[in-house]
């Protein structure tokens, strides 16, 4: 296996990191409410409204977010976070307030940086991801690095195999040490090393022990918060069951406490708590819910949460790993229920200072007396503030559209209508400001996943669209995630099929309330949105009766089974395999590629190649199979563009095409 041998370690001064603090208001006490530049109206005047602003410029749209995924230090001193560099996203620590040095790190262009943890004040775990090939077929590799903060040293985990993955971080240690838990598969030469193991990493040498021997068919572990493996999940394809594996210590053997025909069939614990039981979420009763669980048993014990129409995403551990703190849920946003007192008063606090904006507590120090809090709505960018309750104040850290700051666009609002069936389908709807809410060009724009969901939160993209006149309609599909076992059930074998009728359907929705022009309607998506929009444009005939004018993918994927063999998590296969066969268990039928000739409208084709998530090759396909079928097709390829459009560049490129091909086909 071939890896980058160049790695690019920039040493910068805080100020080449743009707006990144702004003026505080200090309050006399902690149990204040903080006050914020936009909240204190002696300090900032308030934004001009959407209606007396002018136009918003394709450039403005195309920025990268001013911050992404920050993470602050258990010290509380430093943030490790994606910020925009020069037009790219690169991973950065930076110090919390200026005067220190900013460092970043990027890998090349052939290697994403998926996510990032620290271990200690002084060492990141970062996870990264990148193509190679085995026995002739790409496929998508992941590894986990540790890094120092300062970004003097690199550390590569498990560097010599290829085909593997090795980026579950089970536990980091809470004394300071650089010590993760890490399941790794070490290989692909014997089966012993194909199934993952357990091994505690020092990041800071790269030197590694094994804590939990590979076991046939278990790919996911679960250790405590003291660093004990405790749990394994093993599922047989031969089978098509699942069986969950379960030890006190890492003395003792591991010991059958469960079976089930499936994962999902399975408690399976999230937090293993102080006095011997555990906490978990359990889908029983029709939707994720949270449970205390008793242990060695798995019998559920008190209902701690849950969500009216919507599962519980997760939960927030305590400091010390053997409690909870919170839990998430998304039901038209994401929020967290605090279930410690102090955390949710401070909550209360953040949220009374923001008004009718929305605050989310995203990070903290060890203490959990300093905190990150991402300020927004729908319509607004927002920005990133440093909460110190101990000081009573509230700083702007950075802006995500350092044009856009806290200008509010078009509205967002959460609907729901009734698919031809009469499953009952919820979606996002985005109405273009200034217009009237009559007879408007429609997109309809499915998320990615499939199994995920969009909810109301800031989207560069649909933003866009509606600037341009749009509406902008996002359905959650039935197999989306978040509504509960038997709306997930739906979408089972449904891929391309009645997962496409609910979107459709959002159409004679939408029309029959006037809102839309059933005209003037076009398909948008990425990655299964994409997939979305190229079977749309295959399956939906020509014609009065057709539903779209032309559609738009972006990495789409047009051949399921080369999919699978190039990710094998996609459809969550290795660990859900009879999940997997149930999503489209004909590939085949349902792969726009091999459907070339029934292409009726229309299509626009962008793919990066160094997208290492749905390799360029998807589209490259697609384009061929239309070009020999004589249909009409714009393709545009990035040569350094990526899954997650981490330059700017590539953003504006994509947003100029994809308005251009909106104008000729179905204008505004």
């Amino acid at each position: 296996m071939t890896w980058p041998t160049m790695w690019r370690v920039a040493l910068l001064t805080g100020a080449m990191i743009p707006a990144i603090v702004a003026a505080q208001t200090a309050l006399p006490s902690s149990t204040a409410t903080p006050k914020t530049a936009e909240a204190a109206p002696k300090t900032a005047a308030a934004p001009k409204t959407a209606e007396a602003a002018g136009p918003v410029s394709v450039e403005t749209f195309a920025k990268l977010p001013g911050i992404a995924n920050p993470k602050l230090s258990p010290d509380g001193k430093r943030i490790a976070a994606k910020m925009a560099l020069n037009g790219a996203q690169v991973l950065v620590v930076a110090p919390l307030f200026p005067g220190g040095k900013v460092v970043a790190i990027k890998v090349g262009a052939t290697v994403d940086i998926n996510w990032w943890r620290w271990a200690g004040d002084d060492w990141l775990a970062v996870g990264i991801g990148s193509q190679d090939m085995l026995y002739g077929e790409e496929i998508y590799v992941t590894r986990t690095l540790g890094v120092k903060a300062d970004m003097t040293k690199v550390n590569r985990i498990d560097w010599t195999h290829s085909g593997v993955r090795a980026d579950d971080i089970l536990w980091v240690a809470k004394d300071g040490t650089p010590r993760v838990l890490l399941s790794r598969q070490t290989g692909i030469e014997s089966e012993s090393q194909w199934y993952p193991q357990v091994s505690e990493v020092d990041l800071s040498t790269g030197k590694t022990k094994t804590v939990a021997g590979s076991q046939a068919d278990v790919f996911d572990w679960y250790a405590d918060g003291a660093g004990v493996v405790r749990m394994g999940y093993r599922y047989s394809d031969e089978s098509r069951k699942g069986a969950m594996l379960y030890r006190s210590t890492n003395r003792d053997p591991f010991k059958v406490i469960a079976s089930a025909r499936g994962k999902q069939d399975i408690v399976i614990p999230l937090t293993f708590r102080a006095d011997g039981t555990a906490i978990a979420t359990d889908d029983s009763g029709g939707r994720d819910e949270v449970f205390e669980v008793s242990l060695p048993d798995l019998k559920l014990g008190k209902k701690l949460y849950g969500a009216d129409g919507y599962d519980v995403d997760g939960v927030i551990e305590n400091a010390t790993g053997d409690d909870i703190d919170g839990i998430t849920v998304t039901d038209h946003f994401g929020h967290t229920l605090w279930l410690n007192p102090k955390l949710k008063e401070i909550q209360d606090s953040v949220d009374k200072a923001v008004g009718e904006r929305r605050a989310r507590i995203v990070s903290w120090d060890r203490t959990r007396s300093k905190f990150l809090v991402q300020v927004g709505s729908p319509s607004q960018a927002g920005a990133l503030y440093f909460y110190d309750p101990a000081r009573g104040s509230m700083q702007r850290y950075a802006w995500q559209n350092d044009v856009l700051k806290a200008r509010s666009l078009s509205p967002v609002s959460t609907i729901r209508y009734k698919a031809r069936d009469g499953v009952e389908i919820e979606a996002l709807l985005t109405l273009p400001r200034g217009h009237s809410p009559k007879n408007l060009p429609l997109i309809v724009l499915p998320h990615g996943g499939p199994f995920a969901r969009d909810s109301e939160d800031w989207d560069w993209w649909t933003q866009y669209l509606a600037e341009t006149g749009y509406a902008v309609v996002q359905p959650n599909y039935r197999g989306s995630s978040g509504y509960g076992t038997s709306f997930a059930k739906l979408g089972e074998g449904q891929w391309g099929l009645k997962m496409q009728d609910d979107l459709d359907d959002a159409i004679t929705h939408l029309a029959k309330q006037g809102i839309a022009d059933p005209k003037r309607v076009c398909m948008a998506g990425a990655s299964y949105g994409g997939y979305a929009a190229m079977r749309a444009a295959q399956r939906n005939g020509t014609g009065d009766a057709a539903p779209y004018r032309c559609a738009i993918s972006y990495a789409g994927v047009s051949d399921l089974q080369a999919m699978q063999r190039y990710d094998g998590k996609f459809l969550y296969g290795k660990t859900r395999g009879d999940w997997l066969k149930k999503q489209a268990p004909d590939y085949r039928s349902v792969s726009p590629r091999f459907g070339a000739a029934n292409f009726s409208i229309p299509i626009l084709l962008l793919h990066g190649k160094e997208d290492k998530r749905v390799p360029v090759k998807q589209s490259r396909m697609m384009a061929a199979a239309l070009k020999e079928a004589g249909k009409p097709y714009d393709y545009i390829e990035q040569p350094l563009g990526d899954h997650h459009f981490t330059r700017a560049e590539d953003r504006l490129e994509f947003l100029k095409a994809m308005g251009a091909f909106l104008a000729k086909y179905n204008p505004a």
